[in-house]
Formats: C-alpha cells, structure tokens, sequence
C-alpha cells in the first residue's frame, strides 16, 4: 500500500509541474507589482476560459497531493 501511495504521489507530482508550467504568464502582474501598481487597483478580473481551467486543475491536484501525503503518513506510522 505504500509503494501504490509513493508512486501515486510521485505521478500526482509531475502532473502539478505539468499543469503550472501550462498556465499562461502574467507578466503585466509583475511589472506593477514593481512600479506600484495602482492603476489596477480597480481592475481585478476573473480568470476565465483556459486559464481558469488550469488553476482550477492546479488546485485539484494540490489538494490531491496533499491527501496522499497525509496517508502515506498514516500508514507508513502503522
């Protein structure tokens, strides 16, 4: 059972690098995060469309990844 967990964990693991590395860039985010920013202060708008997919997919496979490690835990203590 701890092995299935282990490489379960392991595959979980690379699809997260996969999907992060998949979402597009916010370049624009990180020029104003240096030059202050206030312009879009007022401009906060949903992801929509692929974007929003993949954080979604990201937050999936974060929380997924983080289950399996809370039972590898439990049955590597047992």
């Amino acid at each position: 059972m701890y092995n299935i967990l282990l490489t379960a964990m392991i595959v979980i693991g690379l699809l997260i690098i996969i999907a992060v590395l998949m979402q597009p860039s916010k370049q624009q985010d990180a020029l104003s995060a240096l030059s202050g920013g206030g312009g879009d202060l007022f401009a906060t708008q949903k992801s929509r469309g692929f974007e929003a997919v993949m954080q979604r997919i990201t937050a999936i496979l974060g929380a997924i990844w983080f289950i399996i490690g809370l039972a590898l835990v439990y049955v590597g203590s047992h």
